[in-house]
């Protein structure tokens, strides 16, 4: 018999009290004392029975209203509701109002303290348990009564950023802002105003449990010891003889501290009663690669309850905060506080846009607490271009994994990119080359690191390079070139491969850190963030970095301060100046490559669904197109529910969502692949090469077929594609609303001038040849000549031959050099604004729209100056051709027959307003609004 949804969702509610340790009874069958807490289900009020009335030590506390799971979206005009409930006098008790109070549905709850300063609902995993309410109701005040009684902060002993973070950051507490971002740079002491700011609210606002969460194992031991060193203002003991400390290294979490130190994947790993494997949180889960994993998710934890915790703060929390990880976070009923130097998009769309911190690298730096750096590129013409290897030639081929090499003749032609660089193909002599100029530069560029011995002195320096293997060509090549032994140059990598015996990345890190030797560090991910390193003064790229937060992580291993006695002290004891500065020596292009605020596995994201599918059911099953497919099916595994993932199962030949998603990556996994190299090898030992080849083709083959297959089914296609409509609901945290025209960057002033030199050069040496340039330095009245297929042929005709004078690039070096009015809207207008500047006809760069809007400001002014007076129907149409015209550059009135006009009445329309004067009025629009 089916349950309606009602009972449905007060079984899903019975089950979560149950777990939450609540006893659960029918109104028939009361026994207050059967526990120390009792769930009453539809309890008589004097204004009718409340669907649950929870009972604590025999004590009325709270109730919940339950409603049907449809009503999760509307649960906060349930709340009169229950407060009436709330208040209500229960039978037979005379009973004070009910404090605790939530509405639920049983998927979606929400929770409202109401002895909390202006109460307010909040969402909740599920119920807080029995034992929680009784602890809460011993205290006189609620913690977000108790976080106003915090005193204002003494600033002696902090900097200026700090005081500020901290003083804003009480401030959203008090204001009851469930998530806060403390946004600092890199080196300006994040982690001390996290500590300081956990001790005032451990000391003033009585906080229960502080969590602060990394995203590395290493990153938790660093916090660890801050902690253990930590003084505070008002006391001269260490905090950790103030309050306890633990970093979670098991799956044992002691109830009697007060700060908690754990990587999130513990914490993902104790919530879901799992074993974790310790080499998991070595790497930063957001630089990981996906592995096929069952992304459980997280259910309730009766050891780890979701009240445990009263404020979290997560480190670095740009990265580790989204997709599996998230489970974390959204458990817990507590305040979040992220501290990050990069935030992207993401992360101000996650923080809900509370910055309380907006302290960036740029201010750190004015102020002193960082370092500003100097740019040296070096750019080969392989770096730039890739090269050829032709038929015929003998070369080497090395296994990437073995590194076993072997002679071999080409047989066709071998072109590489310069993004197969060290991939497809290695070529030392490139490697070579930039290692060779930056050892003949660097005494250039410190001429004073000369030692006792007459012998320049190598600043320390950290080269980043794409991967392991990369990693042990370049360096050999440092060690040869520098002509210097094993201990010169060394990797810090996260993990030795297993079985192997490597040093101690650890130790080569605090080597690195305080010896003499090594000099010279190579990493491809592990000192990219919250590592403490302030000899480093010289940072080696050599791989790309499309991630801005990730490039500006990098880039903050070498902003910290060090004084002449500690660069001394810490290796490099021919200094003979205080650090002020650090040197970026980009040998691949990462100060001009092309950032995002994130790193997708999605390789097609402008496919639909159905697209990708239909696609791969036709015969494209390129590794983009699965990776992409595969991304797809994650997030609808994410969304649907049991009986929507048996019905995918029922259909894909009893294939779970993970299993199909597993195949679909492992068909091109690098992993994969080299064990079937080395399986075919060990299989086939006498085939020849070609022979080998053609097996490892063929399996690779297999592989995708294996993956793609079920989709041939177009019973399975459909199901997908329909399956994912019902849940097509996006929420943005991307884009953002933001505020223009605020300050521009004056970092790379030399680049800016010199991006501007080259764009006025070439617009005054191709006028006389391109049409649209001929307009614009002809007659005013010709401007209005100018259409927009003229500009759009422009733009392209710059991008094909100067991709680097581009409208938006040359728009961002004129931002670096001079204050710019308003911002463009896109790259036709922007050129429109560059144009005009470089001709000579404005004197400021500024946006097209605000060029239109001020022209028509004078134009209508003129009109009305005398006896002519237009109507608001008049000038409404007006403004919409002036907005066309800021868009497309020129009204024709053919343009009458498109939006927005022809849903004003079109030419019909302008006629019946303005008569025998619109044709005369969009002749001088034309001309005036560009003049």
């Amino acid at each position: 018999m089916n349950q309606n949804p009602e009972q449905i969702a007060r079984d899903e509610i019975d089950k979560q009290l149950t777990a939450c340790g609540w006893i659960v009874q029918d109104k028939k069958h009361i026994n207050l004392r059967a526990g120390p807490g009792v769930a009453v289900c539809e309890y008589q009020t004097n204004v009718g029975p409340a669907d649950y009335v929870l009972f604590v030590d025999g004590r009325p506390v709270g109730l919940i209203e339950a409603k049907r799971e449809e009503e999760g979206v509307r649960l906060t005009m349930h709340e009169e509701q229950s407060v009436e409930y709330a208040q209500a006098k229960l039978k037979y008790i005379n009973n004070d109002p009910l404090p605790f109070v939530y509405e639920s549905t049983g998927d979606v709850t929400r929770f409202t303290d109401y002895r909390d300063p202006k109460p307010r609902s909040r969402p909740v995993f599920t119920f807080h348990r029995p034992q929680t309410f009784e602890y809460l109701l011993r205290e006189a005040e609620t913690l977000r009564k108790r976080v106003h009684n915090i005193p204002v902060l003494q600033p002696d002993g902090l900097r200026d950023c700090q005081v500020t973070a901290i003083t804003n950051l009480e401030k959203s507490f008090r204001e009851n802002r469930p998530k806060a971002l403390v946004q600092m740079a890199t080196g300006s002491g994040k982690t001390f105003t996290a500590i300081t700011s956990i001790y005032r609210l451990l000391k003033f606002a009585r906080a229960k449990r502080v969590l602060f969460l990394v995203n590395t194992r290493n990153l938790g031991e660093q916090a660890e010891q801050e902690f253990k060193r930590y003084e505070p203002q008002d006391d001269n003991r260490l905090f950790p003889e103030l309050y306890g400390v633990t970093r979670l290294s098991s799956s044992f979490i002691p109830p009697d501290s007060q700060v908690y130190i754990s990587t999130i994947q513990r914490l993902y790993s104790i919530l879901k009663g799992t074993e974790l494997d310790e080499r998991d949180e070595e790497e930063d889960p957001a630089s990981k690669k996906w592995k096929p994993k069952e992304p459980m998710p997280v259910v309730y934890n009766q050891k780890v309850p979701m009240e445990f915790f009263d404020f979290i703060v997560i480190d670095e929390c740009h990265q580790s905060i989204y997709n599996l990880w998230k489970q974390v976070l959204d458990y817990f009923d507590a305040f979040q506080i992220g501290l990050t130097a990069t935030p992207d998009n993401r992360t101000f769309g996650y923080f809900e846009k509370n910055i309380v911190s907006d302290y960036g690298y740029k201010k750190a730096v004015e102020d002193g607490v960082l370092v500003p750096y100097n740019v040296f590129e070096i750019q080969t013409k392989i770096t730039k271009e890739g090269a050829k290897l032709s038929l015929g030639e003998y070369i080497d081929r090395r296994e990437k994994l073995t590194r076993k090499k072997f002679w071999n003749q080409l047989d066709e032609d071998v072109e590489y990119s310069a993004k197969q660089l060290d991939d497809k193909v290695v070529n030392p002599n490139q490697i070579q080359l930039i290692i060779q100029a930056v050892r003949d530069q660097l005494p250039v560029m410190f001429p004073d690191r000369v030692d006792k011995d007459g012998n320049f002195e190598v600043p320390k320096t950290l080269i980043f390079a794409k991967s392991d293997s990369h990693a042990d060509d370049i360096i050999n090549i440092v060690r040869r070139e520098f002509a210097e032994e094993n201990k010169f140059c060394k990797k810090i990598t996260y993990r030795t491969a297993e079985g192997e015996e490597k040093e101690d990345p650890k130790t080569v890190l605090q080597q690195f850190r305080m010896s003499y030797y090594p000099r010279i560090a190579v990493t491809v991910d592990m000192i990219a963030t919250g590592t403490d390193i302030r000899p480093l003064e010289v940072l080696l790229f050599m791989r790309d970095v499309k991630s801005r937060s990730y490039y500006e992580q990098m880039k903050g291993r070498g902003t910290r301060t060090c004084s002449l006695d500690e660069l001394r002290s810490t290796g490099t004891p021919a200094a003979k100046y205080t650090k002020d500065h650090f040197v970026i020596i980009d040998a691949i292009g990462v100060e001009k490559s092309q950032k995002t605020d994130s790193r997708p596995m999605e390789k097609k994201p402008g496919m639909s669904l159905k697209e990708v599918l239909e696609g791969i059911a036709m015969g494209n099953k390129e590794e983009e197109m699965l990776s992409t497919l595969a991304n797809r099916l994650i997030r609808l595994d994410k969304q649907i529910n049991e009986k929507e993932k048996a019905a995918f199962a029922e259909k894909a030949g009893g294939k779970s969502i993970n299993s199909v998603v597993k195949d679909l990556l492992n068909a091109y996994d690098a992993d994969t692949i080299e064990q079937v190299k080395c399986n075919i090898e060990k299989e086939h030992p006498y085939a020849t090469v070609e022979e080998q080849e053609a097996i490892y083709t063929k399996k690779q083959s297999e592989l995708v077929e294996q993956a793609t297959s079920i989709f041939n089914s177009w019973e399975l296609r459909n199901y997908v594609i329909d399956v994912r409509k019902k849940y097509d609901q996006y929420i943005d945290h991307i884009n953002l609303d933001e505020i223009q025209n605020i300050g521009w960057v004056k970092d790379n002033k030399v680049a800016a001038e010199s991006i501007i030199h080259d764009f006025t050069h070439w617009i005054e040496e191709h006028k006389t040849e391109i049409t649209a340039l001929q307009v614009f330095y002809a007659q005013p009245y010709r401007r209005r000549e100018l259409s927009y297929k003229m500009l759009k042929d422009l733009v392209e005709t710059i991008k094909m031959n100067k991709p680097m004078l581009a409208p938006l690039q040359v728009w961002k070096a004129y931002e670096q050099l001079e204050k710019v009015n308003g911002q463009p809207k896109n790259e036709l207008m922007a050129l429109v604004a560059l144009v005009r500047k470089v001709s000579g006809m404005d004197s400021s760069l500024t946006a097209f729209d605000k060029t239109v809007d001020r022209n028509f400001q004078d134009w209508i002014f003129k009109k009305q100056a005398g006896t002519l007076k237009y109507s608001e129907a008049q000038v409404q149409w007006l403004r919409m051709i002036k907005d066309y015209i800021a868009g497309s550059f020129h009204l024709d009135k053919e343009d009458f027959e498109l939006d927005p006009f022809n849903k004003q009445g079109g030419l019909g329309k302008m006629w019946q307003l303005f008569g025998e004067e619109t044709e005369e009025i969009i002749k001088e629009l034309n001309v005036e609004l560009v003049a």
